[in-house]
């Protein structure tokens, strides 16, 4: 699926909403509704009027890193992205060059054997490329001290050249964040669950609405080439596969909250479509094709209408539902990208 939308520049949100004015807080942006061809607006604190009694959210709990550290290749300043620990130790990383205003733009990664001097004493050396589908995302052997260590110390939140300026990791974080115990978590935050509240997540509690965490640890986003995913870590606990299976078979919808959410709980699904506890890589691309299983809803961020990003909302909303709502988004003068406004996508039977 292809869209052709081109996202105004202003229309790109620079800061978080809560430094937009005083007394604004993450839940203060706002919210488009999709139901097939139907569209509304509201504010994300009308979330707890939508949802129903007995209606799950799937949340995703992956803590977002410090995953930008400056370093050095021969007498070329570089900014490396840690996108992936593996299950050897290495780490996926994406070299990327300082533009002179606080952002980077993208460069060649290899070749392997390059070496990247980083701080601490830390030393990097390029191994060979993630994949077959480009050059972009090389495995990576580090020495000296442990990357999260790196991270803790010298890291900072990946930024793309739309926002104003460097931010405390505190703004992506989000309030379902939980640290994991070996230091991995998301190179990028899970931005769809950013306006959440501690306020407005009780008010859901007291309303009937139930949570199922999950994890899945985000890799780098392809900011050019707009690549497929790759694979990614996830995790669906027990408890959580249980909960949404009493919410399917009490008649509740499973909304789930980011595309990472989405691609947690349907590679959770067996051949009979039950959900189950599930750990491990996921390479799951979910296509209208292949369609979502277990999820009714979603609720995303409003980004730049690439592909595979376009083809699980087709998967969850269909094609009619994403072109009226990026039309209607653009038309409303949503504001683009993690800091931005959301969009809400339900089955088109009301409530």
């Amino acid at each position: 699926m292809t869209l052709a939308v081109r996202v105004p520049e202003e229309l790109s949100a620079r800061v978080p909403v809560e430094q937009r004015g005083p007394g604004l807080e993450r839940d203060a942006v706002r919210m488009l509704v999709s139901r097939g061809a139907e569209v509304a607006h509201h504010t994300f604190r009308e979330l707890p009027l939508l949802l129903r009694t007995g209606d799950l959210l799937v949340v995703n709990t992956s803590a977002t890193l410090a995953a930008a550290v400056d370093g050095w290749t021969g007498h070329a300043r570089v900014v490396v992205h840690f996108s992936t620990r593996g299950d050897d130790g290495r780490w996926a990383v994406e070299l990327r060059e300082p533009d002179g205003r606080g952002t980077t733009r993208a460069r060649a990664g290899g070749p392997a054997g390059r070496k990247v001097c980083l701080p601490g004493g830390v030393r990097l050396v390029l191994e060979e490329p993630l994949s077959g589908r480009g050059e972009r995302l090389w495995w990576a052997r580090v020495s000296g001290a442990g990357v999260p260590w790196l991270l803790r110390e010298y890291g900072r939140a990946i930024r793309y050249a739309y926002t104003e300026r460097d931010q405390p990791l505190s703004v992506y974080q989000t309030v379902f964040a939980l640290p994991s115990a070996d230091g991995t978590g998301s190179a990028e935050m899970p931005s769809a669950a950013r306006p959440f509240t501690a306020r407005l997540v009780a008010e859901l509690v007291s309303r009937g609405v139930l949570f199922a965490p999950v994890t899945l640890h985000t890799g780098v986003a392809s900011a050019e080439a707009h690549e497929p995913p790759y694979p990614e870590r996830f995790a669906v606990p027990e408890a959580s596969a249980r909960l949404i299976e009493a919410a399917r078979a009490g008649g509740g919808r499973v909304v789930a909250v980011g595309t990472t959410a989405v691609r947690a709980v349907e590679s959770a699904v067996g051949a009979d479509g039950a959900v189950r506890a599930g750990a491990g890589w996921t390479d799951l691309v979910v296509t209208p094709e292949r369609g979502v299983r277990v999820v009714d809803g979603l609720l995303t961020g409003l980004h730049e209408p690439e592909a595979s990003h376009l083809l699980m909302l087709e998967a969850v909303a269909g094609r009619v539902a994403v072109e009226r709502g990026y039309e209607a988004a653009l038309q409303g003068r949503y504001l683009w990208h993690e800091f931005g406004d959301v969009h809400l996508v339900l089955p088109s039977a009301r409530p």
